[in-house]
């Protein structure tokens, strides 16, 4: 299964720091600013396929720390369970200032 952009950018903002140096710069650059494989090499001074195969090597590092820790789908159950529980809570909640107090305390928790 191909990985979406979205994915490989959580991924990479929760696991990142775990990466080389020169796999971070790599996909932050080709994900996350959306440059070529050519643009990144003629930057980091490597071949194309020397880009393809840091690229490679970083998202397989990131899906196993992901397949270890699992923070990342944890996260995700979270955000998706607070966004129902808040569809559910705003018709309950009185429309004044503590209703959208507490409304804006679930937003904080997504």
């Amino acid at each position: 299964m191909d990985a979406t952009p979205l994915d490989r950018s959580l991924l990479l903002d929760f696991y990142g720091e775990l990466l080389t140096e020169k796999q971070r710069a790599a996909c932050e650059l080709h994900w996350n600013e959306d440059l070529s494989l050519a643009e990144i090499a003629g930057l980091e001074g490597l071949s194309r396929q020397g880009v393809w195969d840091t690229l490679r090597r970083a998202e397989a590092a990131l899906r196993e720390y992901e397949d270890k820790t699992g923070l990342v789908r944890r996260y995700l159950e979270r955000r998706q369970a607070i966004a129902a529980i808040r569809t559910q809570l705003e018709p309950l909640l009185p429309e004044d200032e503590r209703g959208r107090d507490i409304l804006a305390k679930l937003e904080e928790l997504m």
